[in-house]
């Protein structure tokens, strides 16, 4: 879609609302059947009440809209933070649920006065910092332990209490010889459904949400079976293969929710705030959940047809201001949600009022319809989170990491590692400084590592020539993003690299970007010396090394 003038965008606040209302509130209740059954998923995933993600999502929604500085990014509770979360809830529960649950409300709030200055005093330009291999790295490592986890509540069966990551991954097929048969039936048919709705062609099919179909479905299969009383079974008796035809299901295999929403808020316990368990947990919380906003917020930018860029640090203030209510009322953190903004967006919301109305149907349904919530089966919304996993880990994501180059591979991999072996934070941190070493190897040399040298300059012409000195790189990089993002519109931008003997790939990127955003507003931009450097691989943004660098 190409957008002639700027007074083609569509309108913001109330007059954007009276303009747009019909497209809006048509994505937000589509966005809304999604946005339910992950809520659900999510919550109980991370070990906290399954209302607490609805909470969260409808504060994200009438709360967030209103003040977030993006245009149709939705915002609630993600798969990303459920291993964060989980962990809070266990280290700080020491085996009691729910007072780990209110000890993370209280996490959840401080991390969120601290997002909320991270907004104020602009530091929204930091994700710069996190090389894109870590990133990913990272996103790929949650998603294994989400399907690690999720995989028994799909087959019915659970690993041994207090198992680690890795024995719990050891476990896996011992889950397989125990399942019980009509819950897997419920969770392997939504998995089914989702593998055939991603190979879906058929346009009107696709506008059905999968998330959809699959509780529906459950809530059909729970129903022959029978999951709202208690009884045991018996499986194919007549079968002689199977170890054992007897297994018991009952309403422990469904959603566990008040009938009055009401009192599903609860309060944080602020008693372990000096604890280092609990700053462990604002830490992770804070950092993890504003790392995936802030790029999830640009990653949808790129995604709107009108091109309007997300103001982030008012985004994240946003966030943070959605997430200090969350936590006061018993909600999960929440953050610019990239699954349900990219559905927003081929929905063809035109604004954040899209947000605002998925938010309202949500809060409508939990007060309506908390029987029908009470129905869902566990499986169903289990199958939703281990295709989210895997999706976040697929081989897809190591192919693509991997053209890069193989470097990139490397940091990708002892990132997973890392965050498995250890925890997120630890795992990030692994990354990062394997970056670094990387660098140093190649040759940059120790004092250029978080220092740059650049020069803008213009010319008589009007032209503005960036040179570019010694090596640009992660981790020196956000001074130059910073000058050259603040370069007038409308000029020739010249890069002169002659001089720079090394580009990372997280820098290649940003210049792929600006160009792109820059020509995109009538300007022009150039890239000269870019000849005498060698890529490390084929790919156009893997990082490079002059080759007459003495």
């Amino acid at each position: 879609m190409s957008i002639s003038s700027l007074s083609a965008l569509p309108k913001t606040g109330f007059a954007g609302l009276k303009e747009n209302w019909k497209s809006d509130l048509l994505s937000g209740f589509l966005v809304f059947l999604i946005a339910m059954p992950l809520c659900l998923g999510i919550s109980m995933a991370s070990g906290f009440p399954p209302s607490a993600g609805i909470i969260t999502a409808i504060i994200g929604g009438i709360l967030v809209s209103r003040l977030s500085g993006s245009f149709v990014t939705i915002n609630g509770p993600a798969a990303g933070l459920i291993v964060v979360v989980l962990g809070a809830v266990q280290a700080l529960g020491e085996g009691d649920a729910m007072a780990g649950y209110r000890y993370t409300l209280a996490a959840i709030v401080v991390a969120s006065v601290f997002q909320i200055l991270m907004g104020f005093f602009k530091a929204g330009r930091l994700s710069s910092f996190f090389p894109a291999s870590v990133v990913h790295g990272m996103l790929a490592a949650i998603g294994i332990i989400i399907m690690t986890k999720q995989i028994f509540v799909v087959m019915g069966s659970s690993p041994e209490k207090g198992s680690s990551l890795i024995s719990t991954m050891m476990q896996i097929p011992q889950g397989l010889m125990n399942l019980n048969p009509e819950i897997a039936i419920i969770g392997g048919t939504g998995l089914v459904i989702l593998i055939i709705w991603s190979m879906l062609k058929n346009p009107l099919l696709k506008m059905i949400p999968a998330p959809l179909v699959v509780v529906l479905v459950g809530i059909g299969l729970g129903n022959y079976f029978d999951l709202e009383h208690e009884h045991m079974y018996l499986f194919l008796p007549d079968t002689a293969f199977l170890p054992h035809h007897e297994a018991i299901i009952g309403p422990k295999f469904l959603v566990a929710i008040s009938d009055n929403f009401m009192s599903s808020f609860y309060f944080p316990d602020f008693s372990k705030f000096a604890t280092l368990e609990f700053w462990e947990a604002v830490i992770s919380i804070c950092l993890v959940g504003s790392l995936e906003s802030l790029l999830s917020a640009m990653a949808v930018d790129k995604l709107d047809p009108y091109k309007r860029h997300s103001n982030l640090d008012k985004d994240l203030t946003a966030v943070g201001a959605g997430n200090l209510l969350a936590g006061l009322v018993g909600g999960l953190p929440m953050i610019a949600e990239i699954v349900r903004s990219s559905a927003n967006v081929s929905n063809g919301a035109k604004t954040s009022w899209a947000n605002f109305f998925h938010g309202l149907f949500l809060l409508l349904f939990v007060a309506l319809f908390p029987r029908l919530i009470h129905s869902i089966p566990l499986a169903a919304l289990a199958s939703l989170l281990v295709f989210t996993g895997f999706r976040l880990a697929s081989p897809k994501e190591f192919g693509k990491v991997l053209n890069l180059g193989k470097e990139q591979m490397l940091i990708f991999i002892i990132t997973i590692i890392g965050v498995i072996a250890t925890d997120l934070l630890v795992g990030v941190a692994i990354g990062i400084v394997t970056k670094i070493v990387i660098h140093l190897i190649r040759g940059v040399k120790f004092n250029n590592l978080f220092k740059i040298e650049f020069e803008i300059k213009q010319t008589h012409s009007g032209d503005v020539v960036v040179e570019v000195s010694g090596a640009a790189i992660f981790s020196n990089m956000l001074k130059l993003k910073d000058a050259v993002l603040a370069i007038e519109a409308g000029k020739t931008v010249i890069f002169q690299l002659n001089n720079a003997y090394m580009l990372d790939h997280s820098v290649m990127e940003f210049f792929h970007d600006f160009q792109h955003d820059y020509e995109g507003k009538g300007g022009k931009c150039l890239f000269e010396g870019l000849e005498y450097h060698q890529a490390y691989a084929d790919h156009p943004l893997a990082a490079r090394r002059i080759v007459q660098w003495d």
